[in-house]
């Protein structure tokens, strides 16, 4: 729930059962102690919490920012605006980056993403996936975020590609079942979809951007919008791929028989969407789990293939290559 407080201070984790709630629904007193002890820090202004119980379906993550350690009265810093002009302490905007790194320095790429999240003032999101995640307070925030991270892999003349995905929500909703699910879900699907090199946001993010003063010019140059309607169909996209991407006859022509559309409704809706045709997008979409499967060094390139909806090595490697512009193999070395 939104009054569940725990977590994390630089590198100090709190025990679990200081969080189990007693039958009147109190968090236990060592929460309690650990806040007294806290308040004993030079620095506390504030700090940053999250609570990862492991990388399966189970995971919870619970945040907390910008809170006093010792009792000083709330200044209305650690509030956000909502679409309505409220304030609401549980906003947040989640910014999700997928970094296709080619080359052998993924370490320092991944690193200098890092430094660019904590100059913003964004919470990393521990993920079993390989996606960098991070939480921010303002959406404006995460944007500049964005664009500063944009900026310095647009000057890298190194292979590795990018796409950046920002959505803003409540910690629960109505269709998530834990912290920020559908949130994440919205930039998890819009890096996997989007183009290379690209930054996409939903409207919730613009609203509240723009109510933070930044710039409408900068949004509409910088970004793409994608709007509430267009989720409904990525959501229902994502469900399909899910269940029949590693099948090789799962083409275009089942998406329209299962999206109930036209050829011509979903070449267009997709197109505008995600800059690719159906077909395209398919073969974008497994070839970029097919690099998740080589990372993960336990299958081989015939296995990662086969699972990915290719119907030969053979063919697979050919798409890879003239997609990346290197060899699965080569991409294994890299990652050694």
């Amino acid at each position: 729930s939104e009054d569940a407080q725990i977590g994390v201070m630089e590198t100090e984790w709190i025990d679990t059962d200081a969080i189990k709630k007693d039958e009147s629904g109190n968090i236990g007193d060592k929460f309690d102690k650990w806040l007294d002890r806290l308040s004993g820090f030079a620095d506390k202004k504030k700090f940053r919490t999250r609570l990862d119980r492991g990388n399966d379906a189970n995971t919870t993550e619970i945040y907390m920012t910008h809170r006093s350690v010792s009792g000083a009265p709330d200044d209305g810093k650690n509030r956000v605006q909502t679409q309505l002009g409220e304030i609401d302490t549980g906003y947040r905007t989640i910014l999700c980056i997928t970094l296709l790194d080619f080359t052998k320095r993924h370490q320092h790429h991944s690193s200098e993403v890092y430094k660019v999240i904590e100059q913003h003032e964004g919470v990393i999101i521990l993920q079993p996936q390989d996606e960098i995640m991070a939480s921010f307070i303002y959406a404006s925030s995460a944007i500049q975020c964005a664009l500063s991270i944009s900026n310095d892999l647009d000057a890298s003349s190194e292979n590795v590609e990018y796409t950046i995905a920002l959505s803003s929500g409540r910690p629960v909703d109505e269709k998530g079942n834990t912290l920020f699910e559908v949130t994440k879900k919205k930039t998890q699907y819009l890096c996997t979809a989007g183009l290379k090199n690209t930054i996409n946001l939903d409207h919730e993010t613009q609203l509240l951007a723009e109510k933070e003063n930044i710039s409408p010019a900068l949004l509409q140059h910088a970004v793409k919008i994608i709007q509430a309607e267009d989720f409904n169909l990525l959501f229902g996209l994502f469900e399909l791929f899910d269940k029949n991407l590693n099948a090789p006859d799962f083409k275009s022509k089942s998406l329209y028989t299962a999206l109930g559309w036209s050829k011509s409704q979903v070449y267009r809706k997709l197109n505008s969407l995600t800059g690719m045709a159906p077909n395209q997008l398919i073969q974008e979409v497994r070839l970029r789990q097919s690099l998740q499967r080589i990372k993960r060094g336990d299958q081989t390139i015939a296995e990662v293939a086969y699972n990915s909806g290719f119907n030969s090595p053979t063919y697979f490697t050919k798409v890879f290559r003239k997609r990346f512009g290197i060899s699965p193999r080569s991409f294994v070395k890299n990652q050694e």
